[in-house]
């Protein structure tokens, strides 16, 4: 992909379509019920919550949050994955709510009670104030005392667990991955080479890296507080041992008066 002249690779209709069927395998869809279930586990939310899930992609969880009777609003920018979240939820009689949009843009002030960004969807975005602007919008998002949980893989288990090449295989489509640490771990830059029968799609992209204590701190500068990284959705500690990172961050419970009261809450909440 030449960046010159194409769009970044997250606003690319085709990257998505190309590896689609290797990030959301049949196992993957398998294991959404169980990562859901833990979730709800850690965020101990009320029945009926309004939760928002932020670059949902093909809906994995929004759909099985909507199942258990959450109030669920599913955003993302690709038109495609939506239109596979509405078609599932019309066929399960399902009611959630599907808006097409970036994350940079996307907030709804004092809306949720919990916000998730699941599945390495956070550091899309070159410039470090846009991402930050995106987790701004998040807590914005976020009802006094509200919740955020994020799933990632840390800078730490990816530098721990480096592989400069792989490949593997679903369903007959092929990836082969190829990775490098770019400005000393800051980013990653990665080159995939997708095969699906006779077709060969080939895409270079950049992830921005972060720590536990990297994002723990564009969190607190963001307005949250209670942080806990975790190594895994069941609640183990982030440690040797981790598989992933997974924060979760609270809202502050006090918000300014004038805040509160265009936003419709009790400031003391």
């Amino acid at each position: 992909m030449s960046r010159g002249t194409e769009k970044r690779w997250h606003e690319d209709d085709a990257f998505w379509e190309a590896v689609s069927p290797v990030l959301f395998s049949a196992q993957r869809w398998e294991r959404a019920e169980q990562e859901v279930t833990q979730m709800l586990a850690l965020l101990n939310l009320p029945e009926g919550a309004q939760i928002l899930d932020v670059a949902c992609g093909p809906g994995r969880h929004a759909l099985e949050l909507a199942r258990r009777g959450y109030a669920v609003t599913c955003v993302d920018r690709t038109a495609s994955f939506l239109e596979k979240v509405r078609l599932q939820a019309d066929a399960e009689g399902l009611s959630l709510e599907v808006v097409q949009g970036d994350m940079r843009g996307f907030v709804r002030p004092g809306r949720f009670h919990a916000v998730l960004n699941l599945f390495s969807s956070f550091g899309y975005f070159a410039d470090p104030k846009e991402n930050f602007k995106t987790l701004k919008n998040m807590h914005n998002s976020l009802r006094p005392g509200g919740q955020l949980l994020m799933d990632l893989l840390g800078k730490e288990l990816l530098i721990r667990h480096f592989v400069a090449r792989s490949w593997s295989e679903e369903g007959g489509v092929y990836l082969l991955e190829e990775r490098r640490a770019v400005d000393a771990w800051r980013s990653i830059n990665n080159r995939w080479i997708v095969i699906n029968g006779a077709e060969t799609r080939e895409f270079t992209w950049d992830m921005q890296l972060y720590s536990a204590v990297e994002l723990s701190d564009m969190c607190k500068q963001c307005g949250f507080i209670s942080l806990e990284a975790y190594g895994d959705l069941e609640g183990a500690a982030y440690d040797l041992e981790a598989s992933r990172l997974i924060l979760v961050a609270r809202r502050e419970y006090r918000i300014p008066t004038l805040e509160a009261q265009a936003l419709g809450h009790d400031p003391l909440f």
